[in-house]
C-alpha cells in the first residue's frame, strides 16, 4: 500500500478534496494511506507562527525551516522509515503523465506545500528529493499543486481504477492525446455519434480512434507528434492530413 503524507498549513481543505471520489474510495479500501500534517503542529511559537520575514528583506514572509524539519521527523517516526520528499514549487520539474507514472511506484512520499513567499531554502536542502511543478505560473500556495500531484500518482496505482485500460487509452500515456468520447444519445442537438462506433466491430473501431488520437494531437499540441511512437499507417494518415513538416523517429 503506498502511503502519502502531506505537510500543510491547510490540512482541512486538502483533505476536503483527495477524500472524495476516486482517491477517497482508494483511502476507504485500504489502497493507499493519505495523511495531512498541519505544519504548525510541530513550532514551538506559542502562537503557532510558522513563518517570519526574509533576510536582506523583500515583501512577503518565508516559512521557516524548523517546523517543517520537525513535521518531516516526525512523519518518519510513524512511518518507520524515510519517505521520498516532494516540495510543490514553480521551480521544479512540471508535472506530466511520465512523472506520475515514476511516483507511482514509490512507496511512501511525502509532500510539502509551501506558502507566502516559499520556504527557508536550508530545509528544501536537508530534505526535498525533488521539487515538481504544476507549469510556469505561480500560487498562493502548494496545496492546489500537491492535489492536483496525488490525485495523478494515485490513480496509476494498481486496484485503483477498475483496469488498467482506465488510464493506458488517456491523454498523454502513449504520446498522444486520447480519441473523442460519445455516449447516449445517439443522437443529440442534431449531432451523431460516428458510425463506426455503434458498428460493433472492434477492429474498425480501434483503427478509428488510433486516427482520432492523431488528429487531436495534430490539432492541439503538434509538438508531441515529434517523439510520439508512430507507425508507417500513422505516418501516411498524418500525411493525408498535411502536417507540416518534422520527421518523426521509426519507434514501432
Amino acid at each position: 500500500m503506498m502511503t502519502i503524507d502531506i505537510a500543510t498549513i491547510f490540512p482541512e481543505m486538502v483533505m476536503a478534496v483527495l477524500g472524495e471520489s476516486i482517491i477517497g474510495r482508494a483511502m476507504a479500501d485500504g489502497l493507499v494511506d493519505i495523511r495531512c500534517h498541519n505544519i504548525r503542529d510541530h513550532t514551538l511559537d506559542k502562537h503557532g507562527r510558522v513563518d517570519d520575514y526574509p533576510y536582506g528583506g523583500g515583501m512577503g514572509m518565508v516559512m521557516q525551516p524548523e517546523p517543517i524539519f520537525r513535521c518531516f521527523e516526525a512523519v518518519c517516526a510513524q512511518r518507520g522509515g524515510r519517505p521520498k520528499a516532494v516540495y510543490m514549487s514553480p521551480q521544479g520539474r512540471v508535472l506530466t503523465q511520465q512523472v506520475s507514472r515514476e511516483y507511482a511506484g514509490e512507496g511512501s512520499l511525502f509532500v510539502l506545500c509551501g506558502h507566502y513567499e516559499g520556504v527557508d531554502q536550508r530545509v528544501l536542502d536537508e530534505i526535498v528529493d525533488e521539487e515538481i511543478s504544476l507549469g510556469d505560473f505561480v500560487l498562493t500556495g502548494g496545496e492546489i499543486a500537491a492535489m492536483a500531484f496525488v490525485d495523478s500518482v494515485v490513480r496509476l496505482c494498481p486496484g485503483v481504477l477498475s483496469s488498467e485500460d482506465c488510464f493506458t487509452e488517456e491523454s498523454h500515456w502513449n504520446g498522444l492525446l486520447e480519441y473523442p468520447q460519445y455516449t447516449r444519445p445517439p443522437v443529440w442537438q442534431g449531432r451523431e455519434v460516428p458510425p463506426v462506433l455503434l458498428s460493433g466491430h472492434h477492429a474498425n473501431i480501434q483503427r478509428y480512434r488510433r486516427e482520432e488520437a492523431l488528429r487531436n494531437t495534430w490539432k492541439k499540441r503538434p509538438d508531441m507528434l515529434q517523439t510520439a511512437p508512430l507507425d508507417g499507417v500513422d505516418r501516411a494518415f498524418l500525411e493525408a492530413l498535411a502536417v507540416p513538416g518534422g520527421e518523426w523517429e521509426e519507434t514501432v
